[in-house]
């Protein structure tokens, strides 16, 4: 499989190898540094190096390798569902849960249980690595997600995401003082220039996309700040880098926040506590709630109030 890229004004003098790594969303630095070193990036049948800058007009050819599709099996995994028929089902995902599985991370995954749980009926969609997912949320974030058993709810549910009509409500607990009670963050993300496995917020950039977060306040703590959290849009580790960018990272968050992680979380203290939907089949509004797991509230409690 081949891509070929043709050099636009803004991207005239850049180095081969960090224009791939942004024009690459899905691939690490990494990998895309060893196409370079493979030969499998060329100009004019010409192979190019790493630091070969390019002019506008080129057009650069990237030979990609073909991906061994995962082996994905079912596994006995106990499942916290919520809702199910014979269309869909909601799960209330444990926090530390991968939701699918990718290279060097096949095993003990959402979609390993679902696989045993409901056997051939989840939808093919998105592949055979992420059979009935419709959305996701972060391995360490906890709370509800919705699995739809057949394209046709895979395809009206993906539909309301897309038109902003999917309910998706946050509990989160963020460093720092709010002088208002609630906001709203409305900045596009996009995968950060440098480094590949972070999404930044950057305006500058056409490639950007639209990502607001709404927010309101729940409980001040001295040091940090209860709030529910509502999405908008759904971008990769949005609410994570919205808040960040307020200078309010979520607590625990080892990517986003302060260097001194707060090693007791394990991760952000970020909950998917509602969803709500219309019914693919039924037509009829759905909507449900799970409640702060354990790690949540022991957190709190731990907090000194204002």
């Amino acid at each position: 499989m081949s891509r070929q890229l043709a050099i636009q004004v803004e991207e005239a003098g850049q180095r081969v190898d960090k224009l791939l790594s942004a024009a690459l969303e899905d691939m690490t630095r990494s990998a895309v540094q060893n196409l370079i070193e493979n030969g499998c990036v060329t100009c004019g049948g010409k192979v190019l190096a790493k630091s070969a800058k390019l002019k506008l007009g080129d057009t650069i050819l990237v030979e990609l390798p073909e991906v061994r599709p995962l082996e994905v099996m079912p596994e006995d995994i106990p499942l916290d569902i919520v809702y199910e028929d014979s269309d869909l089902l909601v799960v209330n995902k444990p926090k530390g849960m991968v939701v699918h599985p990718a290279p060097g991370h096949e095993e003990g995954t959402l979609v390993n249980a679902l696989l045993y749980h409901c056997g051939d009926s989840l939808s093919g969609i998105n592949g055979v690595a992420r059979p009935g997912i419709v959305h996701r949320i972060d391995k360490d974030t906890s709370g509800l997600l919705i699995v739809a058993k057949n394209d046709l709810s895979h395809t009206r549910l993906a539909e309301q995401i897309q038109a902003h009509t999917f309910t998706r409500e946050y509990s989160a607990v963020v460093y720092g003082s709010f002088k208002t009670d609630s906001g709203t963050v409305d900045q596009p993300l996009g995968r950060h220039p440098t480094d590949r496995k972070k999404i930044a917020v950057l305006p500058q950039l056409p490639s950007a996309r639209r990502a607001v977060t709404h927010f309101w306040v729940v409980k001040r703590f001295r040091d940090f700040t209860q709030l529910r959290l509502r999405l908008e849009t759904g971008r990769t580790h949005q609410i994570r880098v919205h808040m960040a960018f307020l200078g309010h990272p979520v607590a625990g968050d080892p990517v986003y926040g302060p260097k001194k992680v707060i090693a007791s979380l394990q991760g952000q203290c970020l909950h998917a506590g509602k969803i709500g939907f219309i019914h693919p089949r039924t037509q009829e509004y759905l909507e449900f709630e799970a409640p702060l797991p354990a790690y949540f509230t022991e957190f709190l409690q731990k907090l000194k109030e204002v």
